[in-house]
């Protein structure tokens, strides 16, 4: 059997024996396992976001004049939600925003306490919080619009992750507080590959190199270690653990992108918080931007952040009431084997991100055409504005369409799988038809705020 009929398989079976990448492509294993790749990724990221914070800081303040604005909100955000669906978590391996604390780290300026319980505990809550509160600015403060906004805001972050690594040892902030590595690490359950252990290699071993590091180079950095990968929520794919194995455990497997929500049922408490929240603001920004909400602010005289912060409230409380209702129409929410579960948070899983895909893709569609013009206009070479072209609005919302049908069909395509496989002959066929039907609202409604 060819490795692309194996990998097809991988693609389309949940069951089927999953395409080792590592294996078929030992390249990639040796480019992950090489430390001055990772180098080299890592510098290349940091010079992008100087180049952001720089141009943000002392260029113009118009924009339409800085290239700050687009490389953050066109370019690099809508590149790092893509790579969701492909790689998961990965883009979190070379983020720059942990460099300030890795570089105080590596020259004994951190105290190394014990992370603490509380932390581990509820950081997720503040984590979703965070994620809320950059949501909000983004839209009312216009930070997407802000060269100095979007300066300040990459530099807090950096400032957070220091901050977090002087006190703790490794990146406790991108494992337990960062809002964009929690969202990443919910839309990565969604990605076609995951890393694992071999747990049968890893039986016997006694170093755990892999998580603690050896000959004073540190281990995994967000404290599991190749044999403590269970899900894509945390590994970041980032590779330190490859030279500390002597097994050659570690394995990169191309898998069915729904696998693991089919496996994991909405157990997962970033994915129950991450998800709702999500919908509940992609409709909320989608709608801001229709003349109906123009017409709403001019009618109510409301300021537009108490407009939009009612809406991102009636957006949640919207995804929510879908959730529940969803939920009891499913009528299971616990099981003997693996305890409680949330079934709809899986199921709605692939709307919300190739949501949010849709939603940066159309920022992207928006300015591009105009990003060489803007370099032109902020390095005083004008007649880089005679490369402006504009993408029109209808293809990009078919494109939208299209994108959001096929995340509902996934979420159809999960409920048919609980159906037939764990909770068979458990739900009745009115209540999986009021359940696909709670699926199609919801794209209608996401249909009805994009055009």
């Amino acid at each position: 059997m060819t490795w692309w009929t194996r990998a097809l398989k991988s693609l389309i079976s949940i069951n089927e024996q999953r395409l080792d990448l590592f294996r078929v492509f030992p390249g990639i294993r040796r480019f992950l396992a090489a430390r001055h790749h990772y180098a080299y990724l890592r510098t290349g990221g940091d010079l992008l976001f100087a180049l952001v914070v720089i141009s943000g800081l002392f260029g113009p303040r118009d924009a339409h004049s800085n290239v700050a604005v687009f490389l953050s909100w066109g370019l690099i955000w809508p590149s790092i939600v893509l790579s969701w669906f492909f790689v998961g978590r990965m883009w979190c391996g070379i983020c720059p925003f942990p460099g300030l604390g890795v570089f105080l780290q590596r020259r004994g300026i951190t105290l190394s306490l014990p992370v603490p319980k509380s932390l581990q505990k509820y950081g997720v809550y503040a984590s979703v919080i965070l994620l809320a509160l950059i949501v909000w600015i983004e839209v009312v403060a216009g930070l997407d619009r802000s060269p100095v906004g979007t300066s300040f805001f990459v530099l807090s972050i950096v400032f957070g992750a220091a901050l977090l690594a002087v006190f703790f040892p490794g990146q406790a902030w991108c494992r337990h507080l960062c809002p964009l590595g929690r969202i990443s690490g919910a839309a990565a359950t969604l990605s076609i590959t995951e890393f694992r252990p071999d747990h049968e290699k890893c039986r016997g071993c006694e170093t755990f190199a892999c998580k603690k590091g050896v000959d004073g180079k540190r281990g995994c950095p967000v404290y599991l270690g190749a044999y403590g990968v269970q899900n894509n929520l945390h590994c970041l794919v980032c590779g330190h653990c490859l030279p500390f194995c002597d097994r050659d455990s570690p394995q990169l497997l191309l898998r069915n992108p729904y696998s693991e929500l089919i496996r994991n049922k909405g157990r997962y408490i970033t994915c129950s918080y991450i998800v709702p929240f999500l919908i509940g603001s992609q409709l909320a920004r989608f709608l801001r931007k229709k003349e109906i909400y123009t017409q709403l602010a001019d009618f109510s005289g409301w300021p537009d952040a108490v407009l939009f912060s009612l809406l991102l409230l009636l957006g949640f409380g919207l995804s929510l009431t879908i959730i529940r209702f969803g939920a009891r129409l499913f009528g299971i929410s616990e099981d003997p084997l693996f305890g409680k579960f949330s079934p709809m948070v899986p199921i709605l899983i692939p709307m919300a991100f190739t949501g949010e895909l849709v939603y940066r893709l159309g920022y992207f569609a928006a300015g591009v055409g105009d990003f060489i013009p803007t370099i032109g206009r902020q390095l005083g070479a004008g007649f880089l504005g005679k490369l402006f072209f504009t993408i029109p609005d209808f293809p990009v919302q078919i494109l939208s369409a299209f994108f959001m049908l096929n995340g509902s069909i996934a979420g159809c395509y999960i409920l048919w799988q609980f159906c037939l496989n764990d909770f068979e002959g458990h739900i009745r066929f009115r209540n999986f038809l009021g359940i696909n039907l709670l699926i199609v609202v919801l794209l209608l409604f996401y249909l009805a705020v994009i055009f």
